[in-house]
Formats: structure tokens, sequence, C-alpha cells
């Protein structure tokens, strides 16, 4: 049964906001009080956010699929609805965030740290919030807008000072073991690692994390064995220590040849040419291991490296060895350059950015995509002529139908408002003031005027009479 996964793909949903109430208020003796129609709830966000009780990416490998709740819709009373709940979804500290093509879009590195993988949409506006000295009894009320549907990325990589790497069976599992409290699985058989192990050391005051990662073999970089799986958590170490197994029964390997192969790799894998490096020759508690380390000992140590002679199975040299990590652990750490404080970057918009564009596409088809037209689409119900009435109104106070006109869009060209697959199209007929007016003075009743003098209703009552009467003298029948 799996109990270690470093890299899943997690389909994530936000909730939707709630939709925005069209309400009058009523009560005795006053059967118009107003609009008092609530706004709709904010739908719940997705959050990820590091957890560093959790290791593994497991429970997202068994249920993939996450959404938040929805906003509530707003009722009469003035009463906006509950947002929805965020959804937050625990990772593991070193998990990076990638889009379907690769991109990273977070490195979620140190407890607390978090990114909002999906945003809840927007809770519509009730009637009461858009009823204004021109608009007194809006009949409509905006639509909650969809939250975001994404799918991610996620992959592990191991978070620690120190990464063990060499040949499987060559003693790493064994000496971070005894270096530590961890106690991985260790047999004498190949491959026995199959995840990555963490331990924490103690030298004097320096503390750090050691990491036992599964054996390489030559080709891990292209995939074979668990190396291809496994070398992005090297990636996060300062200190990487070739373990090399001085007691091997394969002829035709040697502990040299051993480092040779296994650097190799570290270099076809790319970004780890930078870290420190010390070689470390286990099993010399074998006598013909002791014999072997000594015979190759001057060979490593004239390339460079730092060699130490340990068995971790009789506990020699161990001291010696964590010491010598801990100094490399402190040295890396001193030399990282010290975090920035935030800086917000402020971006202007351009003076001469409308926030739209509009582009001609074959067959006569106009496209406007920009944040604020494709929102006003979302939040219109379209089937209240009131609301679109008002969607026009929008679009035409934001400039919309004076750029169709200078795109050379005419009466009766088709117009979309959004991206190709989810889009509102409809035919175009210019207008002066947008579609609203077509339908009259949107918002506008009587009801709620003052009282008109009663000479002034009489003058008007006899004006429509006559202009009745005169309609029906111009009647010609058929």
């Amino acid at each position: 049964m799996t109990t270690f996964v470093d890299r899943v793909e997690l389909h994530v949903a936000a909730g939707n906001g709630g939709h925005g109430c069209a309400s009058v208020h009523r009560e005795k003796f006053k059967p118009l009080g107003g609009p008092d129609g609530g706004n709709g709830g904010r739908g719940g966000d997705v959050i990820l956010t590091v957890d560093q009780s959790i290791t593994t990416l497991l429970d997202y490998h068994h249920s993939p699929h996450r959404k938040a709740t929805n906003g509530k819709p707003g009722e009469g009373g003035n009463r906006s609805g509950k947002d929805g709940q965020d959804l937050v979804l625990p990772v593991p500290d070193g998990t990076v965030v990638l889009d379907k093509a690769g991109h990273v879009l977070a490195d979620l590195v140190g407890h607390g740290t978090s990114y909002v993988a999906a945003q809840g949409g927007r809770g519509g506006l009730g009637n009461a919030a858009l009823a204004s000295a021109r608009r007194k009894a809006p009949g409509f009320a905006l639509l909650g807008e969809p939250g975001d549907l994404q799918d991610v990325v996620l992959e592990l990589k191991t978070v620690a000072d120190v990464a063990l790497v060499g040949y499987p069976s060559a003693g790493k599992s064994s000496l971070i073991s005894v270096l530590s409290a961890a106690k991985p699985k260790i047999a004498d058989y190949p491959f026995t690692t199959l995840v990555p192990n963490l331990g924490v050391v103690t030298a004097g005051s320096t503390v750090y994390t050691i990491a036992d990662v599964p054996g390489l073999i030559p080709g891990a970089s292209q995939g074979k064995g668990l190396g291809l799986e496994f070398l992005r958590h090297v990636e996060r170490c300062s200190v990487l220590v070739h373990v090399l197994d001085t007691a091997t029964l394969e002829s035709d390997r040697d502990p040299v040849s051993d480092l040779d192969i296994i650097e190799a790799e570290l270099k076809e894998y790319g970004g780890l040419g930078d870290r420190p490096r010390m070689v470390v020759l286990n099993k010399i508690d074998v006598p013909d291991g002791k014999d072997l380390a000594e015979m190759v000992r001057p060979d490593l140590e004239a390339r460079g490296y730092r060699v130490f002679e340990v068995s971790a199975v009789a506990h020699l040299g161990l001291k010696e060895l964590s010491f010598a990590l801990a100094d490399l652990v402190a040295k890396a750490r001193a030399a990282k350059p010290k975090e920035e404080a935030t800086r917000i970057v402020i971006r202007p918009k351009a003076v001469d950015d409308a926030g739209f564009t509009v582009t001609r596409e074959d067959e006569g088809l106009f496209r406007v995509r920009g944040e604020k037209p494709e929102r006003w689409v979302r939040q219109t119900d379209f089937n209240n002529d009131e609301a679109v009435g008002y969607l026009a109104d929008r679009l035409n106070r934001l400039g919309v139908e004076e750029e169709l006109m200078k795109a050379g869009a005419r009466s009766g060209d088709g117009v979309a408002i959004g991206p190709e697959e989810n889009a509102v199209v409809f035919d175009w007929e210019p207008s002066v003031m947008a579609g609203a007016e077509m339908l009259g003075r949107r918002g506008e009743d009587h009801r709620f005027e003052a009282p008109r003098p009663a000479a002034q209703r009489r003058r008007d009552r006899e004006a429509e009479r006559d202009e009745a009467a005169q309609e029906f003298d111009d009647f010609e029948p058929f």
C-alpha cells in the first residue's frame, strides 16, 4: 500500500458567489417602501498552506477533487448572504505548485506559508445597492460570479540541510539511523529505501536535518530505477554527501567509479553544481572494506573531496562526520542572503488603457475582452430585460460601443464578450444610449415620485385624452 506520495495532480474548485436579491420593502400602509434586496455572499477560496505535521501528499492522491463552499444568496430586508467557507488544504513544507504546463505558481517553504489556488466568486449586488437617484426602484439584482476552477500539480521537494546520495545498498539508511533518531527500513537487498527519510542531527550547538535519498543507478536522470522520482528531493539541500560502499560484492564496481557515475547523473539532472560535496567511505568494519578505503582515499582527496571513513554498523568515525557536516551547514546558512522586507510593487494603469480590447475576427464577428466587460456579463440575468439594459448602459459608459464603431462594426454584426469557449454573443445594434433607453427609463416608478398638484394631474389627464383621440382620428381601416 502506498504510504508516500510526492507528486499529485489536484483539481480544485472555489465556491460560487451568492446571487443578489431583488426585493421591495412592504408593510401596512406602506406597500412600496423602496428596494431592500441584500447582496450575495462571497464564495470560499481554496488555499494551500504549509503544515509541518504533514510529510506526504497521500491524501490528495486518494482524493484529488476538492471544492470550497458557495456563498449564500441575499434576502429581503437588506439581509446579505453568508460568505462561503474557505477550504484550507495542508501541504508538506517544500511543496511546489505548478500549472499543467509545468510553470511554477508558488514555492511553499516555511510553516504557515500559503497560496490561494482558486479564488472564490464575488457575490452579486442586491437591488438596494443598485438604487440611485435616477434608478429608485431597480427590478433586478446582479448574479454571483462563479468561482475559479483550477488544475494544479503539487510536487514535494524535501527541505533538508544534508542529502545522502549513492548506489543502492551503500549504507545510506544505516548511516541516517545512527546519526539521528530516524528509523528507516534497512535490509541487505537493493532499493530497500523507496521513499526519502528525514532525520534531525545535533552536533554541538548546530541542529540540522539530513535526508536519505533512495539509491541512484546509471541513467537515473533519464528515469531508470528510482532516481528520477527522487532527485528533486536533493534540490533544496545545502550539502551533498556521497556514501560509497567499500565492501560491494559486485566485481565491476569500486568507490571511485561509483562516485563518477553518481556525479554524472547529478550533472545531467542539473542545478546542483554549486553544492559543497563530501565523501563517506562506508563499511570499513569489513576487512576488505578497510583496505579498499585506505587505497582510494588519496585519489579522492586529490580531487578536492573531504573524505571520512566510517562504519554505520560498528559506529566508527560518526562523531567526526557529524561535526564536519554541522560546520558545512553553518557556513551555508551564513552565506545565504538575508531576506529582504516585503516590498509592495504598485503598477498603475496606463493613461490610455481602456480596460478592454475589441478585435475583429472572421465572418464579421467582433470579440470584446477585458476584466470588467466579462465580469459584468457573468453578473447579468439575461432573463430580465431591465438587467440587460443595465448591462448595455455599463458597456456604453465604458466606451465599448465607441470602440466597436472605430473597429468597423455595423448594425447586425455579431459581438462576442468573453473567451471563445465561454462567450456571450449577440447582434449589435448601435444606439446613442446603448440598450437601456429602448427599455424605458430603467428603474423609474412614478409611485415613488412626489405627489403632483391636483391641477397638474388634471391637465395631464386631459392631454392624454386629446392624444388618444388624435390617434383614433388618424386611424385608417383596411
